[in-house]
């Protein structure tokens, strides 16, 4: 196999130099504030076997660049509400990462929790919808 140009660490660590990054502790004082946003990117099998944010929508890594673009067939109005703060995460925070620098990359203003839904948990974040629930 030939030689990366850059590594997927590489690309994480860019992301990361030019993007907002919410801690942990941060983001779940901010849960009940009507104007973040929490933005799942996480696979529906995580979700539904580690369980989710209360109230955080589910916009899968796949599919988020066509539903926060206004001219694509899949724009989701969830993504065009002025004054609000998007959150994204995923598992660790490098999916998010790389997510929230091609939002940017586009002009849609987001952050990332930075140490992912599994610092989350760590931190004894509400959980909801765990197989366990």
């Amino acid at each position: 196999m030939a030689k990366l140009k850059k590594t997927s660490a590489q690309m994480v660590a860019e992301a990361r130099v030019r993007i907002a990054e919410v801690e942990t502790a941060d983001l779940i004082a901010r849960l009940d504030d009507p104007d973040t946003v929490i933005v799942d990117i996480r696979d529906v099998r995580e979700r539904q076997r580690t369980g989710y944010i209360p109230g955080s929508i589910h916009a899968p890594r796949g599919m988020i660049e066509f539903w926060v673009d206004p001219d694509s067939p899949y724009f989701k109005e969830v993504f065009g509400q002025d004054g609000k703060a998007y959150v994204l995460h995923c598992a660790s925070g490098w999916r998010s990462a790389l997510t929230v620098a091609t939002l940017q990359d586009m002009g849609f203003d987001a952050a990332h929790l930075k140490d992912g839904f599994s610092d989350w948990l760590k931190a004894g974040g509400p959980v909801e919808g765990a197989k366990d629930d």
